[in-house]
C-alpha cells in the first residue's frame, strides 16, 4: 500500500521514499487486458506470445470454449473477441450481441481474405447473409466428409456422389467398423445427404425417412459415436470408416506418421457433393471493453505468416490467400480442404432456427433412446 507524505518520518530521504514505492509497485502491469474466447485447440501455441510482442500495450486473457452452445451462454460476460460458427454468428446479430467490424482498422483481413467469403449464403436468410461480414472475419474453415481406409474400402478416384460416399457408413458389410459424430447435424446431415436431400430439409417426410435410416445403422451396423475418440479408432485400424471434419483428416495423418502406421493404414478423405461446409469468424461483442485491442488481434491474426501457423497447427483451411500460397501443395490443392468452385457451390452450411433445432433435436433424442 502506497504511503501518503505525511505519514513519512522526518528526515527520511526523498530516494528512500522512491524506493519504496517501486517495491511496492512489483509486479504492476499497466497493460490493457485483451480478453480471447477461443474453441480449445485453436490457435498455434506461440501465436499470442507473439501478438504480446507485438503489441506490448496488451495482455492477453486467453479462454476456451467447447461448442457454440457452451460458448453462448457465458456472453453475457466481457470478451473481445470471439470465434463462434456461422450460424451462431447469425444469431448474435439478430439478437444485436456484436458489434459492427471497423475493416479500416483490419487492412491485413481487407488484403488477404479470400474473395469466394463476400459471396456465400451464410443464412436462409439472404438480407442477414449479406450482413454477416460487417459483423464477424473468417479465421478458419472445413468440409465434412467421410475419412475411410483405402486399405479396406475402395471407392472410385475423385467420387462426389453422396450416395456412394455415403453408403459406407450405412452397409451392414462394415458393421462394428463405422465412426459417426455424436454430433445431430453431422449425423442427421449425413443421413439426409445419402438420402439426396438438403441438410437443412425440414420436410416431414425427408426428415422421417433420415429418422429411420439412422435408426437402422444403429441397431445393424452399431457404429462407434463420438468426436475426437474417432481419430484415435481411425489411426489405429480400428474403425474403417468415419464421418469426419476436413481438419480432422491432416491430424489423422500426422497420428499416422508419428506412430510409423504408414503401411497400416491409409486413411482418405472424400467430401460428397451437398455436403456441410462450415467457417468459424473471430467476432466483437457489444459489451466488449477493449474495441481497439480487438481490432489490433483480428488484424494480426491474418498476417499471412501467423495465419498460416495457426492453419497448419489446427489443420483446418485458411482463408488468408497468401498463407494458402505457403502451404504444402499437397494441402493446397487438395479439393477437400480448398473446394473448387464446382463442389464449394453444392456444399450447405447449417441453417438455424427454433423451428429447425426443434425438429432435428426430438429426431436425434428418438435416434440415440434406440436400441
Amino acid at each position: 500500500m502506497r504511503k501518503s507524505v505525511k505519514s513519512i518520518v522526518a528526515g527520511a530521504s526523498v530516494t528512500a521514499f522512491m524506493a519504496a514505492s517501486m517495491l511496492a509497485c512489483t509486479g504492476c502491469d499497466s497493460r490493457q487486458e485483451l480478453i480471447i474466447y477461443n474453441w480449445g485447440e485453436y490457435i498455434a501455441e506461440d501465436t499470442v506470445s507473439k501478438f504480446e510482442a507485438q503489441f506490448p500495450q496488451y495482455k492477453v486473457v486467453y479462454r476456451t470454449f467447447e461448442t457454440n452452445e457452451t460458448m453462448y451462454p457465458n456472453l453475457d460476460k466481457s470478451y473481445d473477441v470471439i470465434v463462434p460458427s456461422e450460424y451462431m454468428v447469425c444469431r448474435l446479430i439478430r439478437e444485436e450481441r456484436i458489434q459492427p467490424i471497423d475493416w479500416s482498422l483490419i487492412p491485413n483481413a481487407t488484403e488477404y481474405m479470400d474473395p469466394m467469403f463476400n459471396n456465400l449464403q451464410y443464412d436462409q436468410d439472404k438480407a442477414l447473409s449479406d450482413e454477416v461480414l460487417d459483423f464477424a472475419v473468417p479465421y478458419l474453415y472445413c468440409t465434412v466428409g467421410l475419412i475411410y481406409d483405402a486399405n479396406k474400402i475402395t471407392l472410385p478416384e475423385n467420387v462426389t456422389d453422396a450416395k456412394t460416399i455415403w453408403s459406407i457408413v450405412f452397409d451392414s458389410a462394415n458393421a462394428n467398423e463405422i465412426g459417426m459424430y455424436d454430433s445431430m447435424r453431422e449425423s442427421i446431415g449425413t443421413a439426409l445427404n445419402y438420402l439426396g436431400y438438403s441438410i437443412n430439409s425440414m420436410n416431414d417426410s425427408e426428415l422421417q425417412e433420415a429418422l429411420d435410416l439412422l435408426i437402422k445403422q444403429k441397431s445393424e451396423i452399431k457404429p462407434t459415436y463420438g468426436v475426437d475418440n474417432l481419430k484415435d479408432k481411425m489411426v489405429s485400424g480400428e474403425l474403417t470408416a468415419s464421418v469426419a471434419w476436413s481438419g480432422d483428416h491432416i491430424v489423422m495423418l500426422d497420428r499416422v506418421a508419428e506412430l510409423g502406421r504408414e503401411n497400416e493404414v491409409d486413411l482418405r478423405l472424400v467430401v460428397p457433393e451437398g455436403s456441410n461446409w462450415s467457417v468459424d469468424m473471430m467476432c466483437i461483442p457489444s459489451n466488449a471493453k477493449n474495441v481497439q485491442g480487438a481490432h489490433d488481434f483480428i488484424n494480426f491474426m491474418y498476417n499471412p505468416e501467423i495465419a498460416l501457423a495457426n492453419c497448419e497447427y489446427v489443420g483446418y483451411s485458411t482463408p488468408n490467400t497468401e498463407a494458402k500460397k505457403m502451404l504444402d501443395p499437397e494441402v493446397a490443392n487438395n479439393i477437400y480442404y480448398y473446394p473448387d468452385e464446382h463442389l464449394f457451390s453444392s456444399l450447405e452450411v447449417y441453417y438455424s432456427s427454433s423451428d429447425i433445432e426443434e425438429k432435428y433435436t426430438e429426431i436425434w433424442n428418438t435416434v440415440k433412446a434406440s436400441n
